[in-house]
């Protein structure tokens, strides 16, 4: 440190030291670093800044619809929890916090926000309908239609709770479909440029396979708001219906961009190249899906497919176990098993095609269990039947033994033993 303009001299006589001087500035050093170090510190009211707010509520609830309108969905979520700490007694943002939930595919959360606005008002009609969407989503679609009819109850022209119930009642099955085509009618008659009503009317016309205009309303939708992923894949799974494989992979790939984390639109895009037998680009897919979702049967059932139709039948068996027995998997993630059920043609393909990878490496035993099974459970689905007939004679023909035939509803295919991609029945992208 250099001292400019100083004083001192060597020629210049030393003086004598100021003894009360010195005595003086020391304490006023020591003061000083009392109030730095005890006193400041003490006291956050005068020298700290307030728990206060730094902006309005209002300024929040704008930078989450923003966030909501451009595609980020977890930003907004965040954002409107922000606003929610600023005033939590407000039933609208709960509301909105679950409508942002449900697009970003966490329905227990949209759930649970839900239900605290109605803790807030018992009455409001939009929180009755968001649970209920919440509901349906969770698998609980007639607590769904209890609360989306008390929704409508309190307020008859709620058009987002007409879009949701038509909705609900899709998913309800085939006998509910004609009222919920004319739920989501109400719904565009009292609110015809929404994207929810577009979207709810989208629902209905894929439902009814009337992909085509299917496809318009989803457009529609898309056109308010471009940045929901979930529009994207449904968009590209009505384009898969109509057999434009091409605009359905460009769709699943929207919605993969704007939410990278979602194993939907690798699913989607593994199904979909199957379906035109391009099977090593359906595995890579595929296995990114799993790479998302590790603790998915679906997910593991619908890659041991992708590795049977490419030949790798080792690798086939390990994640078609996965899926139908359940387990763990090398990354320590445990595997709930997928229950064979009727109607459910994606289930039965993991069935099917596990008896025929494991005929492949001559688990035999195995392969005829899982036959067995197939039949017991399926004995109508000619598809299924007929290839787990095909996996109990490859086992026959290669074992050069008799292995114990079932008795099916089905034919057996031509040649005994054949089991190559063409066995399988051709593959629908849809889950």
């Amino acid at each position: 440190m250099y001292l400019k303009g100083s004083k001192w001299s060597m020629n210049r006589r030393r003086q004598h030291f100021n003894w009360f001087r010195i005595t003086v500035l020391v304490l006023l050093i020591a003061a000083g670093l009392y109030l730095d170090r005890v006193v400041i510190p003490a006291a956050p009211g005068y020298f700290s800044a307030t728990a206060t707010p730094t902006k309005p509520l209002e300024s929040y609830l704008t930078d989450a619809q923003s966030l909501f309108d451009a595609g980020k969905l977890n930003q907004a979520i965040d954002v409107y929890r922000q606003a929610i700490s600023v005033d939590p007694s407000d039933p609208a943002i709960y509301v909105s916090l679950a409508q942002a939930q449900i697009f970003s595919g966490d329905y227990k959360g949209a759930l649970d926000s839900a239900e605290n606005a109605l803790l807030l008002n018992p009455d409001n009609s939009m929180a009755h309908a968001v649970r209920a969407w919440a509901q349906d989503f969770e698998g609980n679609p007639l607590e769904a239609e209890a609360s989306i009819k008390r929704a409508l109850e309190l307020d008859p022209n709620n058009a987002v709770a007409h879009a949701f119930y038509a909705e609900i009642l899709v998913d309800q099955g085939p006998a509910t479909v004609l009222r919920a085509a004319d739920e989501s009618k109400v719904a565009q008659s009292l609110a015809p440029d929404t994207l929810i009503t577009h979207r709810a009317r989208g629902y209905v016309l894929e439902a009814t396979a009337n992909y085509e205009e299917a496809v318009r309303e989803y457009q529609a939708a898309i056109a308010i708001n471009g940045n929901i992923p979930d529009l994207h894949l449904q968009l590209g799974i009505n384009y898969s219906a109509l057999g434009i494989y091409d605009q359905a992979v460009q769709e699943f790939s929207n919605a993969n961009a704007l939410n990278p984390a979602d194993p939907m639109p690798d699913y989607l895009t593994s199904r979909t190249y199957a379906t035109v037998g391009e099977y090593a680009k359906a595995r890579q897919y595929a296995e990114t899906a799993v790479t998302d979702e590790p603790t998915s049967a679906r997910y593991h059932g619908n890659l041991g497919v992708m590795y049977y139709h490419t030949a790798l039948f080792n690798d086939a068996v390990k994640e078609l176990g996965l899926a139908v027995n359940g387990g763990i998997t090398d990354g320590g993630k445990k595997v709930d098993a997928i229950e064979l059920v009727p109607d459910a043609p994606r289930v039965a393909e993991i069935y099917f095609t596990y008896a025929l990878a494991l005929s492949k490496v001559g688990r035999c035993g195995e392969t005829l269990q899982v036959a067995q099974t197939v039949q017991t459970l399926i004995p109508t689905d000619d598809i299924s039947v007929s290839n787990v007939n095909e996996a109990v004679n490859y086992c026959q023909a290669s074992l050069g033994s008799p292995v114990p035939a079932l008795q099916t509803t089905a034919e057996p295919s031509e040649t005994p033993g054949a089991a190559s991609t063409t066995e399988a029945p051709a593959i629908s992208p849809t889950p």
